[in-house]
């Protein structure tokens, strides 16, 4: 059966990865966060004390601990830099304010863009972030760009938080994610935005369900006409 590469892009908490993952399960595909690995670049540089200017010192640092995905015994993600498992310290917020600035340095995206582009070179692949569309596979069978309003994004993040135990302020965040959004679509290397040819989904109000079955049913056109 014919396999292709699923690009969800979209702003920090449109729904993308929580979709992705599902999507991945359903199709029998592989899910690589991409988001994940930015925030496991800044996790190093705050833990490291390294500054914006010290990109090879950053880029030595993700040779020295690569990045690496697993799965948990509930079946969820993993993620580990060399020996330690970041899965939980890359969501904390001191690495969510810091990881637009780390992303937009270019080499950081170089080097983690023929690391994505490596993985997913066999295929039946879903990858979600940012660029994914527009830079790290263009070339994608199906392209995706999901939005959402910032009060909706502000309110799963927060839900989110809450479960993971990560104390937050409703109205900070709410303003957090609207910077984030600015940064991200003004940065010169690889802005956010939307492919040419992607398909574009406002999630505000749709359920995780919904989405997924929007995706599934586009998806399951392409790889019928194989």
């Amino acid at each position: 059966m014919k396999t292709i590469r699923i690009a969800i892009d979209g702003p920090a908490s449109s729904g993308k990865s929580t979709v992705a993952k599902i999507l991945a399960k359903k199709l029998g595909y592989t899910y690589l966060d991409t988001g994940a690995m930015y925030r496991c670049a800044t996790y190093l540089a705050l833990k490291h004390g390294i500054d914006l200017e010290q990109v090879d010192a950053l880029l030595k640092l993700l040779d020295r601990y690569p990045i690496a995905f697993g799965k948990a015994a509930d079946g969820s993600q993993t993620v580990s830099l060399g020996s330690e498992d970041v899965t939980l310290a890359i969501r904390q917020n001191d690495v969510t304010n810091h990881v637009s600035a780390v992303s937009a340095i270019p080499q950081v995206r170089e080097k983690l863009v023929d690391e994505q582009r490596r993985i997913a070179a066999g295929g039946a692949i879903i990858m979600d972030g940012r660029d994914i569309g527009t830079v790290v596979l263009p070339d994608a069978e199906l392209k995706i760009f999901l939005v959402a309003s910032v009060e909706e994004r502000a309110e799963r993040r927060f839900k989110e938080n809450q479960e993971k135990g990560i104390v937050t302020d409703f109205e900070q965040l709410k303003q957090e994610i609207a910077d984030r959004d600015y940064k991200d679509s003004h940065r010169k290397v690889s802005p956010l935005k939307a492919a040419d040819d992607a398909i574009t989904f406002d999630t505000t109000g749709v359920s995780i369900d919904g989405v997924v079955d929007f995706i599934s049913e586009k998806a399951e056109k392409i790889i019928d006409r194989g």
